[in-house]
């Protein structure tokens, strides 16, 4: 058994709402599962991954984000989905976040990003799991992230990156919560991994 999967139940609540308790794991210094592909048995339980709709020719390409009511959003109420787009610059991190309520459906348009996932929920069989996902122009996939997973990203590469992403209510500030990119008790290693 992984290290990943055997963290221990931590006893440091960070917040609750409806029977959903998000929890400190205790993790080693890492990364976590890189995920390979949208099939993988590695994935946080509840996370998933669809390959992208893209359309080249010879102007460019036409990406397809979002058809309401299928594939990941099926689902996604229309009277509070919320579709939104953050640029970023090459070497930033936006880490880590989560919601109680909120899920989240994660577009990378332009650019790459290293999408880094831990399962915050107690009771969750993926409690205390991170994921890694390489996703952007050279891997076009959309993740979904379900509350009480926290997410974050680090921008990689030499030019910015735009995500669009679509969740499931608008935008209520008091749904999400905060953690440092550096926490020592999720322990994510931003730097580049040279293998």
């Amino acid at each position: 058994m992984s290290s990943e999967s055997a963290a221990k139940p931590a006893r440091i609540q960070i917040a609750a709402h409806e029977g959903l308790v998000l929890a400190y794991p205790s993790c080693e210094k890492g990364i976590g599962k890189v995920i390979q592909s949208p099939e993988s048995p590695d994935l946080i339980a509840g996370v998933r991954i669809n390959p992208n709709r893209i359309f080249p020719d010879d102007r460019g390409y036409f990406m397809e984000v979002m058809r309401s009511g299928c594939e990941l959003v099926a689902g996604f109420p229309a009277e509070s989905t919320q579709v939104s787009a953050s640029l970023s610059y090459p070497g930033t991190i936006k880490a880590f976040h989560y919601h109680l309520r909120q899920r989240d459906c994660w577009t990378p348009a332009v650019g790459m990003l290293q999408v880094a996932l831990v399962d915050l929920r107690e009771g969750s069989p993926t409690f205390g799991v991170r994921n890694t996902i390489y996703a952007g122009a050279l891997r076009p996939w959309q993740i979904l992230v379900p509350a009480g997973v926290a997410h974050g990203y680090k921008v990689i590469g030499t030019e910015p990156a735009v995500l669009v992403y679509v969740t499931d209510r608008f935008y209520d500030p008091s749904d999400e919560g905060r953690l440092a990119y550096n926490d020592p008790r999720i322990n994510y290693d931003w730097e580049t991994q040279h293998k």
